[in-house]
């Protein structure tokens, strides 16, 4: 609204608001700090888990951040750019999403506080992003070197992303089993994809239960009964086309006028179907892996030449049995022959959880591999497949970064002294911003003490007191949660990638200066629909149109 000689002027639509100022940039970071509070509390080995019900009564128990954020049916568009947070810093590291939206969180808390001092959000922002490049290069400083054949670091960074996640049962043997598939996918110039790591959840048996293939689980079963339920020394084919009578491109119709010719057809019909199925046989293939159809026909021919056929299988899955097996997806029949088939020493169709599953095994140097996790409920089950996920993605990470850090609050407490010490050299107004920055950073710490039941001021005075006396081991040193003490994380195997910390910085310190920016916020009406009048004057028009049946020719219902 503005005005003109003491007249007001709408140049907003009836029913917009609009919030301007310190009022604005108030209700942005309480929606920001509410966002953060929500997920606080799941921080760390001893963070709570939230119980999640959505509109149909389907359940979700997890303590996974971005999964926390993603079911909430959030509607503030400040609270959004913090679920965005979240997801960025799952989308590239996989872990940390809970630390990437705390940080945010309380940044914006500290921001408030320069705010109400008088301190342009400009200049706040300004040191926001000073502290954030400055971080940058202090965890860079900090930061310890992985060889990617450290089979024992890894475990300790795999186990570190599983703490606190349900896992712990059976942490030793889920650690193996991810570091196991990650060192097996990787490539040799070090690039890691995680798609090439198949996870397959069953309901049914323990934790322990689980298991890694060295080769791929194909979620389907044979085509036929007939067909042998194993086969030694695999020839693959993997087929991207039907295996069944060929339609026509164009439209036609085919005019039989006699019981002998419409014989006739079916037999032509067949001895296609047959010429398809030599094809395959010809090539020396005795298993057939097709992401399309096999007509019955077909199938019963591939059943008598004993071949072990799935159809319907899916793109990932075709992609990653390519890599497994060292076969080329070939995408017309003609293009069959025995250099586009793979190797595996077993291909056998095995019951899981009283379902069938096929496990492609003994393949030469797979660069695809399966993991199957089992456990007691549906629940269980899911939770533990964000562990492994969360897991697979740090080791995956380090593999390639070739870097990690310390855990339990080290990398913060450290960030925290050493951004106070620059902030002196800034000086000015963004100094206060700097300040601020760095005591934000003490969240973590400050947080993974309260989830445990400790003394949060009594626990922040000793880490800081041992980062302040220096020393070797001095930056290491953290907050252990199970001895209610500061101790070396090194020490005690708590580890993560250096992306981890250096994403949920950045993604944090990004999202605090944008959300600190706007200084208005200018929200449109909602829609209504439209009134009992215009749905008559609707209807009276459509009532031309001869109803449904007037509508692009379509016939009456």
């Amino acid at each position: 609204m503005s005005s003109l000689g003491g007249q007001p002027i709408l140049i907003l639509k009836e029913g917009s608001q609009r919030t301007r100022g310190r009022d604005a940039q108030s209700g942005n970071i309480a929606a920001a700090k509410a966002v953060a509070s929500a997920v606080r509390t799941t921080l760390g080995p001893k963070g709570m888990d939230k119980m999640l019900v959505d509109t149909i009564g389907d359940v979700v128990i997890t303590n996974d951040g971005v999964t926390i954020l993603k079911e909430m049916d959030i509607e503030h568009p400040a609270a959004k750019m913090m679920v965005e947070i979240a997801k960025t810093q799952d989308d590239e590291v996989g872990d940390g999403t809970t630390t990437a939206v705390v940080i945010a969180g309380e940044l914006l808390k500290r921001a408030e506080d320069l705010l109400d001092q008088d301190v342009h959000p400009t200049v706040i922002a300004h040191g926001y992003r000073m502290a954030a490049d400055k971080a940058q290069g202090i965890l860079d400083e900090i930061a310890i070197d992985v060889k990617p054949d450290d089979m024992a670091m890894l475990k300790k960074i795999a186990d570190t992303a599983m703490t606190g996640k349900g896992a712990e049962a059976a942490k030793e043997k889920l650690t193996e089993l991810v570091v196991k598939a990650i060192t097996m996918v990787a490539d040799a110039d070090g690039t890691v994809d995680t798609e090439f790591v198949k996870v397959e959840k069953k309901v049914g048996g323990s934790i322990e239960d689980s298991e890694i293939v060295e080769g791929m689980i194909i979620d389907k079963e044979r085509v036929h009964p007939a067909m042998p339920r194993a086969v030694k020394d695999a020839k693959i084919l993997l087929l991207n086309a039907a295996v069944e009578f060929k339609k026509t491109e164009v439209d036609a119709e085919i005019s039989i006028t006699s019981p002998d010719q419409l014989q006739m057809f079916l037999d032509e019909e067949e001895r296609m179907i047959k010429g398809i199925v030599d094809k395959i046989v010809a090539s020396g293939a005795n298993v057939l892996f097709c992401q399309k159809g096999i007509d019955d026909i077909a199938q019963h021919y591939l059943a008598k030449a004993g071949i072990f056929a799935v159809r319907r299988v899916k793109k990932s899955d075709m992609e990653k049995l390519a890599r497994a097996t060292g076969a080329a997806v070939v995408s017309s029949i003609d293009a069959i022959a025995p250099e586009e088939l793979g190797k595996a020493g077993n291909v056998e169709e095995k019951k899981v959880s009283g379902e069938e599953m096929i496990f492609v095994t003994g393949c030469e140097n797979p660069k695809a591999v399966s993991v199957i996790i089992r456990g007691g409920t549906e629940h269980v089950v899911d939770e533990l497949d964000r562990a492994i996920e969360d897991a697979l993605r740090v080791v995956s990470v380090a593999v390639e970064d070739k870097k990690f850090v310390a855990g339990g609050g080290a990398p913060e407490i450290e960030l925290s002294l050493r951004l106070r010490e620059y902030a002196a050299t800034v000086g000015g107004r963004a100094q206060l911003a700097i300040e601020a920055f760095a005591t934000a950073l003490e969240i973590i710490p400050r947080t993974l003490a309260e989830n445990a039941g400790l003394d949060p001021i009594d626990m922040l005075v000793a880490l800081r007191a041992a980062h302040e006396k220096g020393g070797a081991s001095g930056k290491y040193m953290g907050l252990d949660v199970f001895n209610a003490v500061s101790g070396n994380m090194l020490d005690a195997g708590v580890v993560e990638p250096l992306r981890v910390k250096t994403q949920a910085v950045s993604s944090a310190a990004e999202a605090a200066v944008m959300i600190l920016r706007i200084d208005d916020v200018i929200a449109a009406s909602k829609s209504a629909g439209p009134s009992p009048e215009e749905m008559a004057a609707m209807g009276g028009g459509m009532g031309g149109m001869g109803g449904m049946g007037g509508m692009g020719g379509m016939p009456p219902m």
